[in-house]
């Protein structure tokens, strides 16, 4: 199986908050966010290994900023690492000024995807071949991320977690 980039999984979706989508705050409801960013991580895992894939996990999501009533945001996901049958996938989502146009990143999110046969069954994926440093971080990091939810389902003792033991060696 031939290894594969992040960026051949990048994912852009990019959409408006619109008045049905808002809380009493007039900003997006972090549900209907959640769902687009799990949404677009979908793809990117279907785009690195071309399987039907699930989600396995939300590992971890932080709203930094609001995203306004007719505010207009980006969602970024590519693959950050891939296992046997698993893939962790970053979700970043930007939002854009309305008057400057900078963007800035209003949350950012980490989701596990399983790929699956047509019985369901976990099916092998492409390794991940990091190329920028920040897909060197994310690839690095993901193992320790991995480990550390392991230990936390009870599935890895914290005596094999050797990612997580080199950190405080």
């Amino acid at each position: 199986m031939t290894p594969k980039t992040p960026q051949a999984s990048l994912t852009i979706l990019t959409d408006i908050v619109l008045p049905g989508e808002t809380n009493p705050l007039d900003n997006l409801f972090g549900g209907d966010i959640l769902a687009r960013m799990d949404r677009a991580s979908s793809i990117a895992a279907r785009r690195h290994c071309r399987e039907i894939v699930v989600t396995a996990s939300v590992n971890h999501v932080a709203f930094n900023k609001a995203i306004p009533l007719g505010g207009v945001y980006t969602i970024e996901a590519k693959v950050s690492r891939s296992f046997f049958s698993s893939m962790e996938i970053i979700a970043d989502v930007w939002v854009e000024d309305r008057k400057t146009s900078e963007r800035i990143k209003a949350i950012e999110g980490i989701y596990t995807f399983v790929a699956v046969d047509v019985n369901g069954k976990p099916t092998r994926v492409p390794e991940i071949t990091p190329e920028t440093e920040l897909e060197h971080q994310r690839f690095n990091s993901a193992l320790r991320r991995k480990q550390l939810s392991l230990i936390l389902s009870g599935k890895m003792k914290p005596a094999d977690a050797t990612e997580l033991k080199a950190l405080f060696e």
